[in-house]
């Protein structure tokens, strides 16, 4: 199974977030074997705007309280996204394991 949620925490989403916690949640109590894509937003054709949050990004990746965040609630491209629903059909996990892969792992699925 390929579930894709959403990087968390995130405040500003909460009941967003709690529906997509409940899959995640069900999915590990049935003892699926899945991977579990946690981008925060996917940036593509009609959906640019987050784009303008990329200063805040930069900012909050220098200041080291706020750098783990940064990294976890990234942005990634529609290409990257892509790129790691395909290597999650591609290369599962064993069975019976829940993988969870964010941001940094999202990023560096094209090409693979």
């Amino acid at each position: 199974m390929v579930y894709v949620s959403v990087a968390q925490p995130a405040p500003a989403l909460q009941a967003y977030v709690a529906a997509r916690a409940q899959g995640e949640k069900a999915i590990a109590d049935a003892g699926l074997t899945a991977t579990v894509l946690g981008p925060w937003d996917v940036l593509g054709p009609g959906h640019r705007w987050p784009v303008l949050l990329l200063p805040l990004y930069a900012v909050a990746s220098i200041v080291p309280s706020w750098r783990d965040g940064a990294r976890r609630m990234g942005l990634v491209t529609l290409r990257q996204m892509v790129g790691a629903l395909v290597r999650a059909v591609e290369e599962p996990p064993p069975a019976g394991v829940r993988r969870v892969v964010e941001v940094p792992e999202i990023r560096t699925a094209v090409g693979r």
